[in-house]
């Protein structure tokens, strides 16, 4: 019978999910699926001081945005639990005396400052630090001896001193020779287990047979083939994919948004740090060294803080693109086009076609650029063909995430929106052009540049005056009625349509931007159209 194909994604809760992960997660779960095997979700929670309270509800919420659901996990289960790595000692225990027992690990008792200076000298004298396992392997009796000190105690992995050749799918055999990996901890002071050794065991217990994950975790591959030799397990195949970069050519990092906002900040140079530290609910002292380059905010703070000051961040996290109105249905499309390829012409792709075609062998290994040029031009081409129900479906979930106004409105007026942006680049484009239909009629907010540019210009509150005498005249509002009466007054003036119909949409609206203007005045009606323009024209003086 052939081999079950078994996939995971085990993200550490320290921070949001990133492009990065998603592309991770997306192709273990795409290549699952192609094969009929089963996806795993598994926490790995052992960094206990960097992990964040919201992040493991936010990462899975985000898959289960994106569409990427698992078969065994958190919230699933399944026959190999628990799927929390902090809840998975006692198993990682039972093989750690193993390899302590067998001579293949043995305990370190060396402080913080200790392992400085180690660095320190090997630094001078040009030799990469490779820790220096001691001749006599310590005992039980020397590890109480250094607890009673007050020591910390880990454990480290005696590496074999051979060759270590690992066979990878995407970039072929790579080998590291003997003494290349020094003895690498496999359990902190605090007991819990690092990644490298709960990650084996893990896949081992839970029948991972392949492991798809960035390029920058293969010099950590070696260590792990060596650790599942020691313990007698299978070896799972590897395929590391290749590195996303920016458009300014560096690898695409979560460190991005806090950059930017960092950045910001000092262009800005006269901010009330108390004021910031009060919006991202931390201590003056923590935004002071986040500017000296100190210390990162967690993600909600740097969020916080970049809303109070109005300023962009580029999106980074996968909870970025959905507030930013993009869909899911897009960012799977495109993700899945960074560092892989169909091995044809294609490019907008469903998630059908993308689990029948993908497959291993066209993962690529020169770095893929995160273009947001042609993510905006996907999500276009999404929103113009994903079904009217389910983009319905993702418009509510986008407006009641960013508490707009329009999220109490009802489907049938959401439909209509919805049919008449098709064209819309994102979500957010749509509900700014739709948002004057649900803003009091007193509460309009004029932009200044629409204000000179349209309305104060030439005989623009001239015109608009005449429009509201016209449009009160009018018996049936109807589109057809709006469009006849304002390309009427252009050809009666000599204008184009535009020198009609802008005027009247900034009286509506506020800006230039807004749905298609004869649509506009019908939506709102005979009566909230005519008092919007009274008092647009009063407010700007209107000549009589």
């Amino acid at each position: 019978m052939a081999e079950t194909i078994v996939t995971r994604f085990a993200p550490s809760p320290t921070g949001y999910l990133h492009i990065g992960g998603a592309r991770t997660a997306l192709f273990n779960w795409l290549y699952a699926r192609r094969a009929g095997g089963t996806f795993i979700l598994r926490i790995e929670d052992t960094d206990i001081k960097r992990n964040t309270p919201t992040a493991t509800a936010q990462v899975m919420n985000d898959l289960r945005w994106l569409g990427i659901n698992w078969d065994e996990g958190p919230q699933v289960d399944g026959p190999n639990g628990p799927y929390f790595q902090s809840q998975r000692l006692d198993i990682y225990n039972k093989y750690l005396k193993r390899l302590l027992d067998e001579g293949k690990a043995y305990y370190c008792f060396d402080t913080a400052a200790e392992l400085e200076q180690m660095r320190k000298q090997a630094q001078e004298k040009k030799t990469g630090f490779t820790y220096s396992r001691p001749e006599r392997l310590p005992t039980e009796d020397d590890l109480k001896k250094a607890q009673a000190q007050g020591r910390p105690a880990t454990i480290r992995f005696a590496m074999p001193d051979t060759e270590i050749l690992v066979q990878d799918l995407v970039r072929g055999e790579v080998r590291f020779a003997a003494g290349e990996i020094g003895d690498f901890i496999i359990q902190k002071s605090d007991g819990f287990p690092t990644y490298h050794f709960a990650c084996i065991v893990d896949d081992e217990l839970m029948g991972v047979t392949h492991v798809i994950r960035g390029q920058e975790h293969l010099t950590n591959t070696p260590g792990h083939i060596a650790l599942q030799d020691a313990l007698g397990f299978r070896r799972p195949a590897y395929a590391h994919m290749s590195v996303t970069v920016s458009a300014g050519g560096g690898k695409l990092s979560k460190r991005e948004r806090p950059k930017s906002l960092k950045k910001a900040i000092k262009e800005m140079g006269d901010v009330d740090i108390k004021k910031l530290a009060q919006v991202a609910s931390v201590g003056a002292e923590e935004i002071e060294g986040f500017l000296e380059g100190k210390t990162v905010p967690d993600i909600p703070a740097v969020d916080a803080m970049a809303d109070y000051l109005g300023v962009k961040l580029p999106e980074i996290n996968v909870v970025d693109f959905f507030r930013n109105g993009y869909l899911p249905e897009t960012m799977i499309n495109f993700i899945a086009l960074l560092g892989w390829n169909p091995g044809d012409e294609r490019e907008i792709m469903s998630r059908k076609e993308l689990i029948e075609a993908f497959d291993l062998d066209r993962l690529t290994r020169s770095n893929s650029l995160f273009d947001r040029d042609k993510l905006v031009a996907f999500n276009t081409e999404h929103i113009r063909t994903t079904e009217l129900s389910v983009l319905l479906g993702h418009f509510k979930k986008y407006l009641s995430q960013i508490k707009s106004s329009m999220s109490e409105a009802d489907d049938q007026l959401l439909l209509r929106i919805l049919e008449l942006c098709r064209g819309a680049r994102t979500l957010a484009d749509i509900e700014k052009k739709s948002r004057f239909l649900f803003v009091a009629d007193d509460k309009i907010e004029y932009d200044e540049k629409a204000v000179k540019k349209v309305l104060l210009k030439g005989e623009a509150l001239t015109i608009l005056a005449v429009i509201r005498d016209r449009l009160d005249a009018m018996e049936q509002l109807t589109e057809q009625n709006i469009e006849g009466l304002l390309r009427a007054m252009a050809a009666e003036r000599g204008v184009g349509l535009g020198k009609v119909a802008q005027p009247l949409r900034v009286a509506l609206c506020g800006t230039t931007i807004s749905l298609p203007i004869f649509d506009s005045v019908q939506m709102l009606g005979k009566q909230r159209t005519l008092k919007r323009i009274d008092m647009t024209l009063d407010k700007f003086k209107a000549p009589t």
